[in-house]
């Protein structure tokens, strides 16, 4: 029995997976850049760029919602960027799952994959839900009418009534993703393609009726209650609060990366789909809400359904019926974004022997996790059919932040990793190496001594500086929220806590920055290391904080369902731990035979077969 000291628990939980994996994927590689980015646009433009646009200028930013977008395609694209460079750096199926397991840790990369799993499921859900609602809205509520009728759920939380046409259409989705990677975006395509053209159209059809004065509204003609008029009618804590609310907008590009092994050429692909993605998702959001804000003024939106209200009061009857065949196709296209990456993380997780084997199982026909893909497909479906989602959304944004921080503090732990290969390779040449040499501290952790190779010493300063950055945006957020929510009535002492607040984080960037950088040439590289990543982690746990306290609660029982499979299964049919197993069994045979030789005994007719027995152990 191994024993569990508090040393030997920590070793098994942050034991860490290979960065370049031997294993040959089984996934067909048939995704082109193309497919990516099509992918990444369909998942993250769905329906929101029919609503939010209405929503935010109404609520909080008025004809400013174009800043709030532009703020939040900024502080998505440093997700993005992060997301950018570990595609080109480990190009495997599984997104932060798999980034953070070589970065930080089994433990760790459990809890991202589990929370990954929750936010697609819930997401899928709540797309396939949408769209269920909408067509039966369409169509004069018939199916609402009947099934609540003929099977009411009169069970609190749930939904009014079972939405089997949700159910089937979950199914028959899965069954499509199921069926081939190529074919099920070959699909998207389509379905992207089309809500892409119906944005145009509403772009260049509004162009036709705008109208600057609705820019600079007095104030005598706003109505009670709708700010002061002008092109920021909320002023600016009014576009902080809508930035943050549009950031939600953006999110769903990180589908892209799940699909690493299924791309042709990942470690340029990912980083270029990304990328583009995410930059004509902001051209998208910012002409819709430039074109409504010009054609209505902000106070008369309708926070619902805003661009078939717009047209309609213009009497473009016509416009009216493509923009709400648009809102169908952009839901379709939204909900094969987000179950598409759903069984490559299941397939990640269990390829690693983190969860169960037959998940992961590739159908030999199709080369996709065929069982993982219709399992989670049931699952996402019943979720649909009977449970009311409106209170579960926060949960998938609290998952996707967590995922968005980590991803961005592995790109800062390996950029500065030590690279153990190049080490190997300087010791192998017969050169010396830079040694961690004994010096003050402040020398230390500001690197006062020129180092320009990584060590374990200074990768320990950049992982302790990474880890109290991101404890202090805890507190820097609570800061922060006083001059969001009550910007009118800062003081002086609220300013100087800000300023003072602010220094910490500088400093913790700056001695990051002040540490030797891996040699490791990839594809594509973030800019500004540490910047831009430190940046995006402050983002993202400040939203992360704003989440209402239920969010939390039902966050941790999510957690610990994931805890309890971990510690009963995961940890022990870990492949990683097999690995270590069979490394210690081919050591100690090792150790046996030098002991043999050491002890003089004729081992001529053996001394043959231990090289021959350890080399069929290794392989």
């Amino acid at each position: 029995m191994p024993s569990w000291s508090v040393t030997n628990a920590y070793r098994v939980l942050t034991r860490k997976k290979p960065l370049e994996d031997s294993n040959e994927s089984k996934l067909a590689k048939v995704l082109s850049a193309f497919d990516l980015t099509a992918l990444g646009i369909g998942s993250t433009l769905g329906v929101g760029v029919y609503v939010l646009a209405g929503e935010v200028s109404k609520q909080y930013a008025g004809p400013a919602v174009i800043i709030s977008f532009l703020i939040a395609a900024i502080a998505s694209i440093f997700a993005g960027l992060c997301y950018a460079e570990f595609g080109a750096r480990v190009p495997k199926a599984g997104s932060a799952y798999i980034y953070s397991y070589v970065t930080i840790g089994e433990f760790i990369a459990f809890l991202i994959g589990w929370n990954l799993i929750l936010e697609y499921a819930i997401g899928s859900a709540s797309v396939v839900k949408g769209l269920s609602t909408y067509l039966d809205q369409l169509c004069g509520n018939p199916m609402s009418s009947f099934l609540g009728t003929h099977l009411p759920i009169n069970i609190e939380g749930l939904g009014a009534y079972p939405d089997l046409f949700a159910f089937v259409v979950t199914i028959l989705f899965s069954l499509a993703i199921a069926v081939g990677a190529k074919e099920s975006t070959r699909v998207n395509n389509v379905f992207t393609m089309l809500n892409l053209g119906v944005v145009l159209f509403v772009i260049v059809a509004g162009l036709f009726k705008v109208s600057s004065s609705n820019w600079s509204i007095p104030k005598s003609e706003v109505p009670e209650g709708y700010g002061d008029g002008g092109f920021m009618p909320y002023g600016f804590s009014g576009v902080i609060k809508g930035a943050a609310v549009c950031f939600y907008g953006f999110i769903g590009f990180d589908c892209i990366a799940t699909a690493g092994e299924e791309a042709k050429n990942p470690k340029k692909s990912i980083p270029f789909a990304v990328i583009v993605s995410l930059a004509m998702i902001f051209l998208a959001y910012f002409g819709v809400s430039t074109v409504l804000t010009m054609m209505l003024p902000y106070f008369m939106q309708d926070e619902k359904a805003p661009l078939p209200h717009v047209f309609r009061i213009n009497g473009w009857h016509v416009a009216e019926y493509i923009v709400s065949i648009g809102a169908m196709f952009g839901l379709c296209s939204s909900m094969m974004g987000a179950m598409f990456p759903l069984p490559r993380i299941v397939f990640a997780m269990s390829n690693d022997g983190l969860l169960f084997r037959f998940l992961g199982d590739i159908s030999e026909k199709y080369k996709t996790p065929f069982k993982g893909t219709m399992i989670t497909g049931l699952l996402t479906g019943i979720l649909a059919a009977i449970f009311n989602l409106s209170q579960l959304v926060n949960m998938m944004s609290i998952g996707t932040l967590l995922a968005y921080s980590m991803v961005a503090s592995c790109v800062l732990m390996l950029r500065y990793e030590v690279d153990d290969r190049r080490e190997s390779r300087i010791v192998g040449n017969g050169r010396a190496m830079d040694q961690d040499q004994p010096c003050g501290l402040w020398r230390r952790i500001f690197n006062l001594n020129g180092q320009t190779e990584p060590t374990k010493q200074t990768s320990r300063i950049v992982t302790y500086s990474v880890t109290l950055f991101s404890l202090w945006c805890m507190v820097f957020s609570q800061i922060l929220t006083k001059f969001e929510e009550d910007l009118a009535n800062i003081t002086s002492f609220d300013v100087i806590k800000l300023l003072l607040g602010t220094i910490p984080l500088v400093m913790f960037l700056l001695i990051i920055s002040r540490q030797p950088t891996s040699g490791v040439k990839l594809s594509f590289k973030v800019p500004l290391v540490p910047w831009l990543p430190g940046i995006s982690i402050l983002i993202n746990i400040y939203l992360m904080i704003k989440l209402d306290i239920l969010t939390w609660v039902r966050f941790s029982i999510w957690i610990a369902i994931g805890l309890a499979i971990f510690l009963s299964y995961g940890i022990r049919h870990s492949r990683m731990r097999q690995r270590e197993q069979r490394n210690n069994s081919i050591a100690m045979m090792r150790d046996c035979s030098n002991s043999a030789l050491l002890g003089g005994q004729d081992n001529s007719k053996y001394s043959n077969e231990v090289p021959l027995i350890l080399m069929h152990s290794s392989s």
